[in-house]
C-alpha cells in the first residue's frame, strides 16, 4: 500500500490563498471593466458619430462640425431647446422653493398626518414614470386645467408653454429637492442656531442669517438636480404637453422615427454635455460645503 499524501505545507497554503485571491481581483476587475462597456461604449459612440462627415452611422467617413451647425440652423430644434430652458428653470425655481419649505417642515416640525405627508414626497422618486405620467395625464382631462399655454418672449423667442407641462415637472421635481435639502438639514448643526437665539435675534433673522446660508449648498444642489431631470424628461413630458409642443427630448424621439442620423448624434451629444456639466458642478459644490462643514467643525 502506498503512504497518504503528506498534508500540504504552511508555505503551500499561503500561496493557495494568495492565488485565489488574485483570481478574484483579476475576476472582478474583469467583470467591473465589461459592465461599464456595455453601459457607457455606445455612449461613446454616439459622441464620435456625432462628428461623422456622412450621413451614415455605420460608417466613419471623416471630421465635421457641419452637423452641429446644421443643429443650430433647424428653427424646429432650437424651439425645442428654448421650450427645455425655460420649463426647465421656471419648474426649478418652482420646485426648489416648495422642496426646501417642506424638507424645513417635515424635518424640523411635528404635525398630524406627517408620516402620510412624508411617504407621499417619496412617491414620485420609487413609482415609474410612466405610472406618473399616466396620472397627472387623467388629472389634466377629468379637471380641465394645464393645457393653456402659458405664452412668453424667452430671450427673443417666442414661446408657447402649456401649464400641464410645468405643474408635471414641479410634481417630480419638488421630491428630488426636498430630499436633497433634509440631507443637508440632518447634517447641520443646530447649536449655531441656538447661539443666534441667545443673542437675541428672532427667528426671522436666525433662519435668514444662519439656518439659510449653511443650508444654501443642499439648496444649490437640490436644484440643479432638479434643473437636470427637467431637461432630460421625456415621459412626463410626451403625456402632458399635447399637440405641437416639443421639448428637446421630445424633438430628438419624433426626429428617430425618421431615421438616425449625424444631427441627432449631435443633439444628443450636446444634452449629455450639458446634463453631465450639470452634474460636476453639484458634486463640486457638495464636497464643498462638506469640507467648509469640516473646518467649521473644527474650529
Amino acid at each position: 500500500m502506498s503512504a497518504p499524501m503528506p498534508p500540504p505545507t504552511t508555505l503551500e497554503h499561503a500561496r493557495w490563498e494568495r492565488f485565489k485571491s488574485k483570481l478574484g481581483g483579476w475576476s472582478l476587475t474583469t467583470y467591473g471593466i465589461l459592465a461599464f462597456a456595455f453601459l457607457y461604449l455606445p455612449i461613446v459612440i454616439l459622441v464620435i458619430f456625432s462628428f461623422n462627415d456622412s450621413r451614415s452611422v455605420s460608417k466613419w467617413s471623416g471630421f465635421t462640425w457641419a452637423w452641429y451647425g446644421k443643429m443650430f440652423q433647424d428653427g424646429q430644434i432650437m424651439l425645442s431647446i428654448w421650450n427645455s430652458l425655460f420649463l426647465a428653470i421656471v419648474s426649478t425655481i418652482i420646485a426648489t422653493v416648495l422642496g426646501t419649505l417642506a424638507a424645513l417642515g417635515l424635518e424640523r416640525y411635528r404635525f398630524r398626518g406627517k408620516t402620510a405627508v412624508d411617504s407621499m414626497f417619496y412617491l414620485p422618486v420609487i413609482i415609474p414614470d410612466i405610472a406618473m405620467a399616466i396620472m397627472l395625464l387623467i388629472f389634466f382631462n377629468m379637471s380641465g386645467i394645464g393645457f393653456t399655454p402659458w405664452k412668453v418672449n424667452f430671450f427673443g423667442a417666442r414661446l408657447a408653454v402649456p401649464y400641464s407641462v410645468i405643474i408635471g415637472h414641479v410634481a417630480f421635481n419638488t421630491s428630488f429637492v426636498a430630499i436633497v435639502v433634509r440631507a443637508r438639514l440632518a447634517q447641520m448643526d443646530r447649536t449655531l442656531e441656538e447661539a443666534a437665539s441667545d443673542l437675541y435675534a428672532n427667528a426671522w433673522q436666525t433662519f435668514r442669517r444662519v439656518t439659510l446660508p449653511m443650508l444654501m449648498p443642499g439648496i444649490i444642489g437640490g436644484a440643479l438636480l432638479a434643473f437636470t431631470l427637467s431637461l432630460d424628461d421625456f415621459v412626463i413630458t410626451f403625456f402632458t404637453s399635447g399637440a405641437g409642443f416639443n421639448t428637446l427630448p421630445v424633438r430628438v424621439f419624433g426626429m428617430i422615427k425618421k431615421g438616425v442620423t449625424p444631427k441627432i448624434n449631435a443633439v444628443s451629444t450636446l444634452m449629455l454635455v450639458v446634463s453631465l456639466s450639470l452634474v460636476v458642478v453639484s458634486i463640486l459644490i457638495s464636497m464643498r460645503s462638506g469640507s467648509e462643514d469640516s473646518v467649521t467643525i473644527g474650529m
